[in-house]
């Protein structure tokens, strides 16, 4: 936990008004700038003005890294640490960092364990030598101030300041400037959160629970999107529509999953290769099975022959069942309106 301090000495508040010293002066630890500038950060984080303040920028946005962004950058000028990261987890309950402000690539084992030591105790960690640390130890790293960031009972992230300077004593704050962050970091965990949350929603919407891949929803945001890109670049945009002759049997035969299974075999190769790759593979060989296969492909291009996204995907799809009508296993490009 971090410990609360009273206020700087005499020794350092001269210092301070004859100007000798500033949170910029080589060779102070993060310790020391704490305890001799801690009057000016406390004027910064205890002001009502920067409750509002980050209430406002983190609640601005829906994207995970631009409120990190946010985050950091208001941390910065909290807590006079050189360095800071904001880590969170993934989808796939992975940690990642959503922004950073002066890392290294070496520092990145060390904030990685850091933020899992913050979050499965959702407590701050503190340590004025992270090299000799029992906890922690790390060559790269000095002093470190962590802080979970939490809401609703879920660990949400952490945000972590380090200082690759090891601190002579423990960094400490005082107990209204400790309060205060942590009064400023519940709001941002919160949008963070939220952020989190629908990012994760948007992600399940778009893919098959059972194999993973991308459903029908994702090709029409994607081509909508493709579409305009094209549109304004003037550069054409090809549709490939890919039916694997006889799947429905396999689901019949065999069940979804194997069928699900399938599908995900299929799915890495793009135009005649995958044709080819299909038409030569046994499927399911893994459980016992020997299954054939062979794939019907449509191809469609704007603005050879059609001018939107929805008509990209019908003239793919008859370009598609021709090649089936005409015996399956094959590619057929959909030909242009003027042409049929």
């Amino acid at each position: 936990m971090l410990h609360a301090v009273g206020s700087a000495g005499k020794s350092g508040s001269r210092l301070r008004r004859a100007g000798e010293l500033s949170m910029n002066t080589p060779g102070l630890d993060l310790a020391t700038k704490l305890r001799l500038f801690q009057r000016a950060l406390r004027s910064r984080i205890e002001r009502r003005d920067a409750l509002l303040d980050i209430v406002r920028v983190v609640n601005a946005t829906l994207e995970p890294p631009k409120i990190a962004e946010q985050l950091v950058d208001r941390a910065a000028s909290w807590i006079p640490a050189p360095c800071w990261a904001v880590v969170a987890s993934d989808q796939a309950g992975q940690l990642s960092v959503l922004a950073d402000r002066g890392l290294s690539p070496e520092m990145g084992p060390a904030v990685y364990r850091i933020a899992t030591w913050v979050m499965n105790r959702s407590q701050e960690f503190v340590s004025a030598n992270l090299r000799e640390d029992a906890r922690l130890q790390d060559s790269s790293i000095g002093a470190v101030m962590a802080f979970p960031l939490a809401c609703r009972g879920r660990r949400v992230g952490a945000m972590i300041g380090l200082d690759r300077l090891a601190s002579a004593r423990e960094p400490r704050m005082a107990v209204g400037m400790l309060r205060a962050v942590r009064v400023l970091l519940e709001p941002a965990s919160v949008a963070l959160d939220n952020a989190l949350l629908l990012k994760r929603a948007e992600a399940l919407s778009v893919t098959d629970d059972l194999t993973g891949l991308y459903n029908s929803r994702y090709l029409n945001a994607v081509l909508r999107r493709e579409t305009k890109r094209a549109s304004r670049s003037g550069r054409p945009l090809s549709l490939l529509f890919i039916d694997l002759d006889g799947f429905k049997a396999v689901n019949d035969t065999h069940g979804h999953l194997f069928g699900s299974r399938a599908l995900v075999e299929a799915a890495f190769a793009v135009g005649e290769r995958i044709r080819e790759r299909i038409a030569s593979h046994t499927f399911l060989e893994s459980e016992a099975l020997a299954i054939r296969l062979t794939a019907s492909v449509g191809v469609a291009t704007l603005p050879d022959v059609a001018a939107s996204a929805e008509e990209l995907v019908q003239a793919a799809d008859k370009a598609m069942y021709a090649v089936k009508d005409s015996g399956k296993n094959g590619i057929l490009a959909a030909a242009a309106p003027a042409d049929n």
